[in-house]
């Protein structure tokens, strides 16, 4: 194998990556699809709230088009802005576990939307993280720390995040409607930077200001299967059992834009690996499955298609799940699902490339995105004293793709599209 064309292949794997992001522009997609005629005049006083992690961007994003300043509006972002919005109160969320400022923006919010009248008017801007980022029990007798224990079950339940969210819309005073229901009857228009399977819209943010498609008994049934329970504190855990748990509010009709989806990912990567010669085929159906599953399915459906496209790109969306252990390592879904195609690549093979990585530039509890795995990877480590299989097995990819130098390394991209998967062969 030349190790020339596989590190042409890592260059191309990641410009295909970059481009994907750099296309998928916030500001590009609210000159395409925010409403040039709203009507501004009709309101006495304007208000936004943007969650999540491209609450930033969004929220600059909104004001480049209004007429007039914002009247007030919060923001809870993964950091602070280096110039602020007047009238804006700024909270910096937490993620992938709630902070002080989780709470701190959904009880300021709360108190804001159930001032309003229906002379008002808020625009909700929401991005994916916003579960972590933005929150606060219904029951206020649970705590912070009590909360994050929560989270930590839910996320490393081996859950799909559709079924993670359905627990956690019927948990949260803010979630699952209720951030709409605080409007009341005041004017409002939700723009959505979708993280999610477009089946699953409400379960973006764990839906603040969507219609609930779920149900208690169903989030119970997601509580037994994944034996949460257990994990659970005993506050937490009364809680879902609790007799008198309320459904989730239904909600009148307000308009709902779908800014960006991992659609604009991918057709994007499409775009730029089609300008480099490779022929494309788009395969998503291994989304929300275990990682190890998809990899599986993953490079069996490569190997076919490559026999009639010598020169292939395979390019799959959506997010792969884990199921961690009480102890782990360091790294993500991304570089787990790229370190098990490593260890079934292994060997004397023709090139092909893998790269996994997240959107938003994090993955996991590491400072990657993902990272790039090919059929040299395992020798590789190997040759600096590193097992592979022992680190999969650990869920510690990130120290062995780190000392390789096959981490992709974005920093944070104050975007939210879901995962690309990205398998080359040349």
């Amino acid at each position: 194998m030349k190790p020339a064309l596989l590190g042409r292949m890592h260059d191309e794997a990641r410009s295909i990556f970059h481009h994907a992001l750099q296309a998928s522009s916030i500001a590009a997609a609210f000159e395409r699809r925010f409403p040039s005629s709203f009507p501004f005049a009709a309101y006495e006083q304007i208000y936004a709230v943007a969650v999540g992690k491209a609450a930033l961007p969004m929220l600059e994003a909104l004001c480049t088009r209004m007429p007039r300043t914002l009247d007030a509006g919060i923001c809870c972002a993964p950091v602070l802005p280096s110039a602020r919005q007047r009238g804006v109160e700024y909270y910096t969320g937490g993620h992938p576990l709630p902070n002080e400022d989780s709470f701190a923006s959904a009880t300021a919010v709360l108190r804001l939307l159930r001032q309003m009248s229906e002379r008002d008017f808020v625009f909700f801007l929401i991005s994916g993280g916003g579960s972590a980022m933005f929150e606060l029990p219904l029951d206020p007798r649970i705590s912070l720390e009590e909360t994050r224990a929560l989270y930590r079950a839910l996320v490393g339940s081996g859950a799909t995040i559709a079924e993670i969210n359905t627990v956690r819309k019927h948990f949260s005073a803010v979630k699952g409607g209720r951030l709409a229901a605080a409007a009341g009857n005041a004017g409002r228009f939700s723009l959505l930077l979708s993280d999610v399977a477009p089946r699953y819209l409400d379960a973006l943010a764990s839906g603040p200001t969507l219609p609930d498609s779920s149900t208690v008994a169903e989030c119970r049934e997601i509580v037994d299967r994944y034996h949460l329970r257990e994990r659970f504190t005993p506050s937490v855990r009364a809680f879902f059992d609790d007799p008198g748990l309320p459904e989730t509010p239904a909600l009148r009709e307000a308009p709902v834009e779908i800014l960006l989806s991992s659609d604009d990912l991918i057709d994007a990567a499409r775009e730029m690996a089609q300008s480099l010669g490779y022929e494309v085929v788009i395969d998503n159906s291994c989304d929300d499955w275990d990682y190890a599953d998809a990899a599986r399915y993953l490079l069996q459906r490569f190997q076919q298609l490559r026999r009639d496209h010598p020169k292939l790109c395979l390019l799959s969306g959506g997010e792969v799940t884990v199921r961690l252990g009480r102890e782990h390592g360091a790294g993500g879904r991304n570089q787990q699902f790229a370190l098990a195609c490593a260890l079934a690549l292994a060997g004397p093979a023709s090139p092909l490339v893998v790269l996994s990585a997240g959107s938003d530039g994090i993955d996991g509890t590491s400072d990657a995105a993902g990272a790039i795995a090919d059929p040299t990877t395992v020798g590789r480590a190997q040759a600096m004293g590193m097992d592979a299989a022992s680190a999969l097995a650990r869920f510690d990819a990130y120290p062995l793709f780190t000392a390789l130098g096959d981490a992709l390394i974005t920093g944070p991209t104050h975007n939210n599209l879901r995962d690309l998967r990205i398998l080359l062969s040349n």
